[in-house]
């Protein structure tokens, strides 16, 4: 999603043709919409292959293994996870993970996950779906406070920086508080009466 997208504003001239994209295109953009549409078609040629014909004359192929029942519970499994990723964007982590195990297990139980062609499907779904993130508008982008790059300090930040045994602060770092001492290796040797010395 492009947070920094113009809104669309319809004229009243504008035909119900681009209405319709362009409210098509605001709602792709909140939601991992690829990634949905790669793990419904995944879903499709791994239930579908097992329980295929392919006629050739008088020869008829059957595609068909003995796992043709897991074979159409994956198919659909994933239909539903692609689905689930365009209106539920909340489960995107799940449905990730979920159709990349699925897309595994369909090697060996659907035709090599649909002859590869619904386990890439399902696989590149999946990552996609793990690697989105909502857009934040710009609005919210530029009232969020950013920090200071480390090399520029504003006056007012190295103001007090001075520590109380006159040790300044290094740029950008507080010096040492009231209550510290210069040297921290003054105060752990020999404190309170111990011995904290290492030889």
């Amino acid at each position: 999603m492009n947070p920094q997208a113009p809104v669309y504003v319809r004229a009243e001239d504008d035909a119900w043709l681009t209405v319709v994209y362009y409210h098509f295109h605001a709602w792709r953009g909140r939601r991992p919409f690829w990634a949905g549409l790669f793990t419904l078609l995944g879903g499709f040629p791994i239930a579908y292959f097992p329980y295929a014909d392919l006629r050739l004359g008088n020869v008829s192929l059957a595609m068909a293994t003995t796992g043709g029942a897991g074979a159409l519970i994956i198919g659909v499994l994933l239909i539903t996870l692609g689905l689930a990723l365009w209106f539920q964007q909340t489960i995107r982590v799940f449905a990730g993970v979920a159709s990349i195990l699925l897309a595994l297990v369909s090697l060996p139980v659907s035709n090599l996950g649909g002859f590869g062609i619904g386990f890439v499907c399902a696989l590149v779904g999946g990552a996609l779906a793990l690697s989105w993130a909502p857009g934040q508008p710009a609005d919210e982008a530029q009232a969020g406070q950013q920090p200071a790059p480390v090399g520029l300090v504003k006056p007012e930040a190295t103001a007090g920086t001075q520590g109380t045994q006159g040790m300044p602060g290094i740029q950008g770092f507080p010096g040492p508080r009231e209550t510290e001492t210069a040297r921290a290796t003054e105060t752990t040797a020999h404190a309170d009466g111990g011995r904290n010395s290492a030889g």
